[in-house]
């Protein structure tokens, strides 16, 4: 399933859909706004650390809690990681165990990230912070819920793909966000946009007059893993909210990209499917390459088969995160 190229249109220049569609945005924006207005929700004895967003769909909020699970972790807390488990069957809260759930179970990010850190998947995000309290969490990142005020984040970090931006800066379905960027930014701490150098200054440029909150940059950069791509036939697939970022790291890396599979953020890679990936790869003489969130999601029989290329977090500078995280009491 493709997105909406009218999704990425300039702001000044939304096109006849999003304005025929822009009522409905108004009235999503407005049920956001209700939500968010609800209530103050549960305060937590430890910091929470929302790791956000203004957009539907892949903005890099993945990467960026691993990033500062990893740094906290290195620092000495005990950081523990909570989340919705999106397209997983268990309701919560439970603790990740990488041997005994699977993809299915708790969702592909929770699985990915639990190689990290403690994760707990919990529909009810309250219920999920207080069993990692229960824990012994002394610091608690929430992926995602930005809109979601079942929780008092102590920190708000919204990501956004600085290639991408806030698209035509309408509301879903008139555009791509799930609430008016300026209501957004006003209640973040910090907006992170993930993206590379000449995106980033695109994004700074275009969107200056609406960013009033600290705004760090960094990038998603592959992880060295003693592979030489250059000129190896490979057949791509993605199961991500923006696979054509995947595709554009694999033909930088060096490899000769002959065919790339855009599927569906989280869909199933069912036998059938990876059973007719891997014959249209022997065809074409290529190798099956995906992410590591698709990864987590293939079927024992086609692990060995298919090569994962890992991405990293990499800021530019950590001093605006980390005045912030001195801000809550993690210094």
């Amino acid at each position: 399933m493709k997105t909406p190229r009218f999704w990425f249109t300039p702001p000044s220049q939304p096109d006849w859909r999003a304005r025929l569609l822009a009522p409905l945005g108004w009235a999503y924006a407005a049920g956001t706004a209700r939500r968010v207005a609800a209530g103050d929700g549960y305060l937590a004895q430890a910091p929470v650390i929302c790791i956000g967003n203004i957009n539907a769909g892949g903005t890099g909020k993945t990467p960026t809690t691993i990033a500062l699970a990893q740094r906290l972790l290195a620092r000495g807390y005990d950081a523990h990681i909570v989340s919705r488990g999106h397209k997983g069957t268990v309701e919560g809260p439970i603790l990740v165990n990488e041997r005994n759930h699977s993809a299915a179970d708790v969702g592909d990010e929770p699985l990915l990230m639990a190689a990290f850190a403690k994760v707990w998947v919990a529909r009810d995000r309250a219920a999920g912070v207080k069993a990692a309290e229960a824990a012994g969490a002394d610091v608690i990142l929430m992926d995602d819920g930005f809109q979601n005020l079942a929780v008092q984040k102590s920190l708000s970090i919204v990501v956004v793909d600085a290639v991408k931006g806030f698209g035509n800066a309408r509301c879903i379905p008139a555009g791509p966000l799930r609430e008016p960027v300026s209501a957004g930014l006003r209640r973040a701490d910090l907006l992170l946009s993930i993206g590379p150098d000449g995106a980033q200054a695109r994004f700074s440029q275009a969107w200056r007059d609406t960013i009033h909150c600290p705004h760090a940059t960094g990038q998603l950069v592959p992880l060295p893993t003693g592979m030489d791509w250059a000129g190896m036939k490979v057949l791509a697939f993605a199961g991500i909210g923006l696979p054509e970022k995947f595709f554009a790291t694999v033909k930088a890396l060096g490899a000769d990209l002959v065919r790339a599979e855009a599927l569906a953020d989280h869909q199933p890679l069912t036998d059938a499917l990876m059973k007719r990936l891997q014959i249209e790869a022997a065809a074409l003489g290529a190798q099956l390459v995906t992410t590591e969130k698709d990864a987590v999601r293939l079927p024992p029989a086609f692990k060995r088969q298919v090569l994962t290329i890992p991405v990293r977090l990499e800021l530019s500078d950590w001093t605006l995160i980390d005045a912030e995280l001195r801000r809550i009491g993690l210094g």
